[in-house]
């Protein structure tokens, strides 16, 4: 699989087969991905790999959480501004519309998008999950850093064969996944990633992209080129 290829494959899956992740794949998967870029190589990753029993237990305690509706850990990061502007308002709704529609989910089912969302802390059904942690002393650009790793490890993924799911989700309830981790002190979790094969049983919809022109502006010659390219619909679906 060329990198094209895994950028373009590479999708948020929400439903695994039981399928073990061989330890040798991710082994070689996050071997490669700590070449990932960092500024001043300073790698603010922290990742941890669950499997087996201990990822067993995690959901079995995740679930118990769920079903007893109680309040979230308090949050050591807003996921999303409180108030967010246009285009991305209108961005993030679409992505939810799109989500609960292929499950046949109304807009407006509250409960049935909530049992939906569940599935989240059962790592939908993964058989292999990665916790990434940052020290919270450090700033905005090694969060970045830390962007760019996880994708890093969600291209070697598809290159194996595999797929993932990121999750901030895992953050509300971050007090459970330490109980199995025991991260060291001064750590904040900042998401889970679900790793597994994918049930292609699972209905979803294909979310598009923004055209080119939308979120790139070229400066110089090359102005004429994006206009032309903005008219090329396969972009959208980049």
């Amino acid at each position: 699989m060329d990198v094209y290829e895994a950028v373009k494959s590479r999708r948020a899956v929400r439903r695994f087969i039981d399928r073990d992740v061989p330890k040798e794949v991710l082994e070689r998967v996050l071997l490669a991905a700590s070449w990932a870029p960092s500024g001043s190589n300073i790698q603010p990753w922290n990742s941890y790999v669950v499997t087996g029993a201990p990822l067993a237990e995690l959901k079995k305690r995740a679930g118990k959480r769920v079903a007893a509706h109680g309040p979230w850990d308090e949050r050591e990061y807003e996921m999303y501004p409180p108030a967010m502007k246009s285009p991305y308002r209108e961005r993030r709704s679409a992505f939810g519309h799109e989500r609960y529609s292929a499950l046949g989910i109304a807009d407006g089912d509250w409960e049935a998008s909530q049992r939906a969302a569940s599935a989240n802390w059962d790592c939908f059904g993964a058989p292999a999950a990665l916790f990434c942690y940052i020290d919270r002393e450090l700033g905005l650009p090694q969060w970045a850093d830390v962007g760019m790793y996880l994708q890093t490890v969600m291209l070697l993924l598809r290159g194996e064969g595999l797929h993932s799911c990121t999750q901030m989700a895992w953050s509300v309830y971050r007090k459970t996944v330490a109980e199995i981790l025991s991260p060291r002190e001064g750590l904040v979790l900042f998401c889970g990633m679900s790793i597994g094969y994918e049930d292609v049983t699972e209905p979803y919809i294909r979310t598009g992209r923004a055209p080119l022109n939308e979120t790139v502006t070229f400066v110089g010659s090359t102005s004429q080129l994006l206009a032309q390219a903005a008219q090329d619909a396969s972009l959208l679906d980049i």
